[in-house]
């Protein structure tokens, strides 16, 4: 018999972030050229000459993307997901009998053994047909069951389940539930040894194939006893075992055709030989799975800066307004140039992240979480600019616009599909966090006793031993660099181009400057360092920029010597650059003067009710209700709306 599902844990914020800290990889067993970044080391040599793909990989990938791309012209249609919010099941069907189900699974095991680069450019592609199934296929494979069991599963586990979810098998994976988000320490689903099985208990919410899946990964905390290390753990879970039911299909702003829901497990039981991993590294699998796993979205956001740009310059070419052409208009013009550029950006750090990737060469986690931030972003902003680039049309529905006779450009579900990806894998603000937290890992080994409360003094006189052995020599390599030497790095300023090598350098001090800046923090606010969200935001959003000024000018060198396009290359590598490094001065200069002290006077203010009466004269639309969906474990009162593709 089962024991009693556990209470949903109380933790303090700092028992939360252990949980946190417990769950990261915190071995550096490969160069990162992100993690050099933020200590001030332009490690060039890391990402050029740009890392390319093998021959047969090439010839698989391309072979791939032409059924795809054929598939994708003649029998999918964007238009009728968006109105009726559902992906056809022929649609999907036709996905399976193609190998879509299998982009990245071995071909051992049924699946067609891509690349990450040719599988985001397969995802970029029958994204731009329709983002939802674009979100089917990287839910099911970046973070659903393949990824996990290609990286932690036993020979037995794989051998199951893989071949399954490489044809026939749509997966998903639960970790959010209605309370719980980016805070896993306080999981409340809970998994109860029982004999040779786990029993599960609990209430999952946000779960994107939730609905049409036949396989879950789920995320779960075993309770701690005899024999059972405990903690939070994962585990395949068929969807047709008893006890699980899809409460709900939610709905959304945009992706309206994604399979989301809401999912109950009441006395579910889960073999032991289902569970991935050994108890209580849960976390770290859906951690480690991610550092690839997040490339989906750079991914989605690509292909939506290509067709924003190719919007834009067809309609900006066609649309006149004072005797020409709306592109001529510098007030125009300085958008599009902005979208050309960034989208240049945006594909050369996907390229290169995920190429690195392949060639697990490099310690990637830093540059997949920089490439995810600074893409969900940037392919924010390319859409808000191409809907003011449009105007009213860009406001109006594709629907509306075919209604009256004019191009069915659907602008705006461009710009509600892409709002997401700030929040999906990892919100900017935990994003900001996340990357924070492994740009300053060099210090924290070497100083973060000092800091620490809990430590006695004889912890401290060591770490503080070791800090003055290690800033003693990492200090004074901050001062001066390569980046101060005018000709260095000029093989990227061939004759007749841009000048790209000045970007570099620029990146080279700049990156010295930021971690003068990081140690100059730690320095001054030592163990609050942790609470300066906003300040530490600031120093990623710095690195991210720098990261993608250095794979946009190695990857216009790439295409310079091997390509047609490496004139236009260079040029909107330049154009980007000059752009990021307004950026970046802006951002340095924010480090220190910003309105950080009085924003928090404000919020306190806001909470204790004294700006009440700014408030009124208005009318609150929003319904009954509780802010929290009740998740009490225990059977489900409602129709399981569990759709099964078959």
């Amino acid at each position: 018999m089962s024991a009693p599902p556990l209470k949903k844990p109380v933790v303090t914020e700092r028992e939360a972030r252990q949980v946190a800290e417990a769950a990261r990889e915190r071995d550096w067993r490969k160069p990162s050229f992100a993690k050099e970044l933020f200590l001030g080391r332009f490690r060039l040599d890391l990402i050029h000459p740009h890392p390319l793909p093998t021959d047969e990989a090439v010839r698989r990938g391309e072979q791939f993307l032409t059924k795809l791309r054929a598939f994708c012209e003649t029998k999918v249609d964007g238009a009728l997901i968006e109105r009726e919010a559902r992906i056809p099941d022929e649609v999907i069907n036709g996905l399976k009998e193609l190998g879509a189900l299998g982009m990245k699974i071995d071909p051992k095991y049924g699946g067609l053994g891509l690349t990450q680069v040719y599988y985001n450019k397969a995802l970029a592609l029958v994204g731009s047909a329709s983002p939802a199934i674009g979100v089917l296929l990287s839910a099911h494979q970046s973070i659903g069951v393949p990824q996990p069991l290609k990286m932690f599963g036993t020979p037995e586990q794989k051998q199951k389940f893989l071949p399954r979810c490489a044809r026939t098998d749509i997966s998903a994976f639960l970790l959010t539930e209605p309370d719980v988000g980016s805070d896993p320490a306080r999981l409340a689903t809970t998994a109860v040894p029982d004999g040779d099985d786990y029993v599960l208990d609990g209430v999952k919410l946000w779960t994107t194939n939730g609905v049409v899946a036949d396989l879950l990964v789920v995320m779960a905390r075993v309770p701690k006893s005899d024999g059972h290390k405990g903690g939070i753990t994962a585990f395949v879970v068929e969807t047709e075992t008893p006890g699980v039911t899809v409460e709900n299909r939610n709905a959304f702003m945009g992706l309206r055709g994604i399979e989301n829901g809401v999912t109950r497990f009441h006395q579910v039981r889960v073999p032991a030989a289902n569970r991935i991993g050994p108890e209580g590294a849960g976390l770290k699998i859906a951690l480690t799975t991610l550092n690839t796993g997040r490339l989906s979205l750079p991914a989605s956001c690509v292909a939506a800066g290509k067709w924003c740009l190719k919007i834009a310059r067809e309609w900006s070419e066609a649309r006149e307004q004072w005797g020409k052409p709306i592109a001529h208009h510098e007030a125009v013009g300085s958008k599009i140039s902005f979208i050309a550029a960034t989208t240049f950006a945006l594909e050369a750090v996907l390229d290169l992240s995920s190429q690195m990737a392949d060639e697990d060469r490099n310690d990637i986690r830093i540059e997949g979480a920089l490439a995810k931030l600074f893409a969900s972003e940037m392919g924010w902003r390319i859409a808000d600019e191409l809907v003011q680039i449009r105007g009213g049309r860009g406001f109006e529905t594709a629907d509306s616009l075919r209604a009256r006779g004019e191009r069915a450009v659907p602008a705006e579900q461009m710009l509600r599909d892409l709002r997401i990806n700030r929040i999906f894998e990892g919100s900017t603000e935990i994003m900001h966090l996340l990357i924070a937290r492994e740009a300053v890992d060099a210090h924290l080994s070497v100083a973060g006793d000092l800091i620490d409360p809990e430590k006695s003094l004889s912890d401290k006189a060591r770490a503080g031993a070791n800090a003055g052995v290690f800033y003693a020599k990492w200090l004074p390599k901050l001062v001066t660099g390569t980046g101060q030497l005018p000709r260095a790095y000029g093989e990227f300023h061939p004759a007749g181009h841009p000048d790209l090598a000045a970007h570099l350098r620029y990146v080279e001090r700049s990156a010295r400057k930021l971690a003068r800046s990081t140690f100059y923090a730690m320095s001054r606010w030592q163990g609050r360092m942790e609470t300066k969200q906003v300040f530490l935001g600031r120093i990623v959003d710095i690195g991210a920029e720098l990261f993608a000024m250095s794979a946009a000018c190695v990857r216009a060198e790439l295409l310079r010597t091997t390509d047609g396009h490496g004139r236009e290359a260079y040029q909107l590598a330049d154009v980007f650059c000059r752009q990021s490094r307004l950026r970046v001065e802006e951002l340095f200069g924010r480090l220190w003067s910003n309105t950080d002290d009085v924003d928090r006077k404000v919020v306190k203010g806001v909470l204790g009710g004294a700006y009440e009466w700014l408030e009124q004269g208005v009318i609150d639309p929003s319904g009954e209700g509780p802010w929290i969906a009740d998740a009490t474990p225990g059977a489900s009162e409602k129709e399981n709306v569990h759709r099964p593709i078959r």
